[in-house]
């Protein structure tokens, strides 16, 4: 399964990119990435998911210009990135993980020279704007050391769109922080996606991946294990739990229960693993039933990110 590849609609689009690494003083050779191929549409947001060493920040640093490929080709915004280097460049903004700032410049400062190192002019900055959309606009001239954690990681997503790239790589952008700042920057992230913002999402937090992203990437050791709509990926894994919470305590279930497969996990409930391809529920609740246990209520788990995620990536 691959995402749309026309090209004309392709935000982002690279064709067996390939990245090696020659360590001579071990005389061999490190891939990095070995032809990897994906497109991401305009105005879509797509997690680019994989373990420590998959090959992420490699794929990110070819794309902005940082690193220099091996072989294939790799489109940003329609601009070849081997023919128009500084368009295609423009063309995107990232956001690292690292809080890379000056804390002695205020948020206006910090996004005025940032406009400045892009070579945007003066009169095209969008600086207020951009304090404005990323709810900076109170703090705007206090000292960047004084902002909160959220407030800092909102300056670094408007660093990166100085320029107003269409197209922004946000790298693990709620790494370290607590729950309710995550909701906060999930808010942020979300609304610039919805006007127009093309963006590609790295992640370990796979729930964050499964609640902002339509579509997924998955990489590991250099090349891609699995693409397209995770709803769809999910619904080809062939494995889901379903807890039984029962009326009675019980200290032991039914020999018939226990070859089936179920598991008692405390005197109110037990489990069962199963492939719906070979059993349905159905079939689950006439055998519980007929044992004459007596259902108070059912949980079934459904496929999680996490799990197609464990089932590609060794």
């Amino acid at each position: 399964m691959k995402l749309s590849l026309k090209s004309e609609n392709n935000a982002l689009k690279v064709n067996k990119l390939t990245k090696k690494y020659a360590l001579k003083s071990q005389n061999k050779e490190i891939i990095a990435l070995n032809e990897v191929s994906f497109s991401i549409d305009k105005g879509s947001m797509v997690a680019l998911l994989g373990p420590n060493g998959a090959g992420k920040s490699t794929l990110i640093n070819i794309l902005a210009g940082i690193t220099n490929k091996s072989s294939g080709k790799a489109f940003i915004n329609g601009f070849d990135l081997d023919k128009s280097v500084n368009k295609a460049k423009l063309s995107i903004g990232v956001v690292p993980q690292e809080l890379v700032m000056d804390p002695y410049f205020t948020p206006r400062e910090t996004l005025n020279f940032q406009s400045g190192y892009y070579g945007v002019k003066k009169k095209n900055y969008i600086t207020e704007k951009l304090l404005e959309k990323l709810s900076l606009k109170d703090k705007s001239d206090s000292y960047v050391r004084y902002l909160s954690g959220g407030m800092k990681r909102r300056l670094m997503i408007a660093k990166a769109m100085v320029h107003n790239p269409p197209i922004l790589i946000l790298d693990e952008p709620t790494a370290g922080v607590d729950v309710n700042l995550r909701q906060t920057l999930w808010d942020s992230i979300k609304e610039l996606n919805r006007r127009g913002t093309t963006i590609l999402l790295t992640t370990h937090y796979l729930e964050e991946a499964e609640n902002l992203c339509k579509d997924v990437v998955m990489i590991n050791k250099g090349e891609i294990v699995v693409q397209g709509e995770i709803k769809k990926l999910l619904k080809n894994i062939d494995h889901k739990s379903v807890n039984i919470y029962i009326e009675n305590q019980i200290k032991k279930l039914p020999e018939e229960l226990t070859n089936f497969g179920f598991s008692l996990k405390n005197e109110n409930y037990f489990l069962l693993d199963y492939k719906p391809s070979e059993i349905s529920m159905e079939n689950i609740l006439n055998i519980i039933l007929k044992n004459n246990i007596k259902i108070k209520d059912i949980v079934t788990n459904e496929p999680s990110l996490e799990d197609l995620f464990n089932n590609l990536v060794e």
